[in-house]
């Protein structure tokens, strides 16, 4: 038996149409019908959500073989998958777009958090300087665990606003009735603004180093320079607040639509995330210690960008392996 008569027979033993399997899978009933007569070959991420609605292993929907689903051995007990309602739905939009504002405000306090310590550092050093460099760096000090302490407190409080719906990252899940299609219309209604607002953060990013770079090339003094990179820390922390307002709201269309970092794929993907949740916190080690045991707070930020753009090269690497298993299974 190939996978298009494996459909038909677990549809119809669903008591479904195909009207209905396009609307559980998010797609078309033309593409339903494509795949029942063997014109195309749905991708892994749909035999993936079809094993967990009809109950089977993708095994035995990808292998070519005689045997019924309920005679092969291959049927597994699958936890009841969950059914987003409208209501959950809406409750769950309503709370991301109140967490955009402040979660983007908390990144920005820790993207500024050192900025006084530079500064203050760089006074110390000046001659005739009226403040010692042990006070310079306590209140820099001072200040930076205040900022970095509000920011995790306003995290902290976002988390619990979305706790409810954590299951949506990790999990496969089913839309009631209309979700779909209220959640893509809220979605291209808000594309515009998040486009907007993506471009406005990449010329900041762009353009930020300039003064920097200017300072350099008319060599001027050290405070001067230090004053520049505080600057850029304030145009960089403005354009990657900017990247979270959109980010964050786009993120939770994509979470109800199961599109993006959020598809089924990808929640399959438990590598991706095994290297996420080591990764950040190694990073996070790796700033404070260096920092700390230096005292170079005026340098150690560059650690912030690199693992940005390694990280960037480590999920594009995630995607690619995640598209060639996929490219394997049709």
């Amino acid at each position: 038996m190939i996978l298009a008569d494996k459909i038909i027979d677990l549809r119809k033993k669903s008591g479904w149409s195909q009207e209905e399997l396009a609307a559980k899978l998010n797609v078309s009933r033309q593409a339903v019908s494509k795949w029942e007569g063997a014109q195309s070959v749905p991708d892994l991420e749909r035999v993936l959500q079809m094993s967990r609605l009809f109950g089977v292993s993708t095994d035995y929907l990808l292998k070519d073989e005689e045997t019924a689903a309920d005679s092969t051995g291959e049927e597994f007990s699958a936890d009841p998958v969950h059914t987003v309602s409208m209501e959950e739905a809406n409750r769950f939009l309503d709370a991301s777009e109140a967490n955009a504002r402040p979660m983007a405000l908390a990144t920005f306090l820790c993207i500024l958090s050192p900025v006084c310590l530079m500064l203050l550092a760089a006074l110390s050093s000046q001659p005739g300087s009226a403040i010692t460099e042990g006070a310079a760096a306590a209140v820099g000090l001072c200040v930076l665990l205040l900022l970095v302490a509000g920011a995790v407190a306003i995290f902290i409080s976002c988390g619990a606003r979305t706790k409810p719906f954590e299951y949506m990252e990790t999990e496969v899940f089913e839309t009631a009735y209309g979700v779909d299609g209220l959640v893509s219309q809220r979605k291209a209604g808000f594309e515009p603004a998040a486009l907007r607002d993506r471009i406005i953060a990449a010329v900041l990013c762009i353009t930020g180093i300039l003064p920097l770079l200017f300072s350099a090339l008319l060599e001027l003094n050290e405070l001067f320079i230090i004053a520049m990179v505080c600057v850029l820390l304030l145009v960089v922390g403005v354009a990657v607040a900017l990247f979270v307002l959109a980010g964050v709201r786009m993120g939770s269309y994509d979470r109800l639509l199961q599109q993006g970092d959020y598809s089924i794929a990808a929640k399959s993907d438990h590598v991706a995330q095994r290297i996420a949740a080591v990764y950040w916190p190694l990073v996070t080690a790796t700033y404070l210690a260096y920092s700390f045991i230096t005292n170079d707070w005026q340098r150690s930020w560059i650690v912030w960008p690199v693992a940005g753009v390694l990280f960037g090269g480590i999920s594009a690497a995630c995607s690619a392996r995640r598209g060639r298993d996929a490219g394997k299974a049709r």
